[in-house]
């Protein structure tokens, strides 16, 4: 079943149906395709290169601030071309959530 297809009936839904599916999708490793994926416990489930600790919102803070796409492939052996392209996507596509991301985990700023 595809998400088209299934959308309708997830529309259908009472608001207290709706609450049951988000619980019951947020109980499990959800993967984002395109190699990035959440876990609740993981990097407080923020999105994260699969198989990995590497969040999104951190790659970009490390673009953000200087670091070359040639740089965080020296920084992280683990990472390839392919995951950061990932990453780049997957950021424009969610933007209000990396931000979200940053902004959370921003040690330097002041309370």
């Amino acid at each position: 079943m595809t998400l088209k297809e299934l959308e309708p009936q997830l529309l259908a839904l009472s608001d207290e149906e709706k609450a049951q599916v988000v619980q019951l999708l947020s109980q499990g490793k959800i993967t984002l395709g395109r190699g990035i994926e959440k876990t609740p416990g993981v990097c407080g489930g923020s999105a994260c290169i699969a198989r990995t600790r590497i969040t999104v919102w951190g790659l970009v803070e490390a673009r953000r601030i200087g670091y070359s796409e040639a740089d965080l492939l020296i920084s992280y052996p683990s990472l390839s071309a392919t995951d950061i392209a990932n990453a780049w996507v997957y950021a424009e596509a969610f933007p209000d959530e990396i931000e979200t991301d940053i902004r959370e985990n921003d040690f330097c700023s002041s309370p």
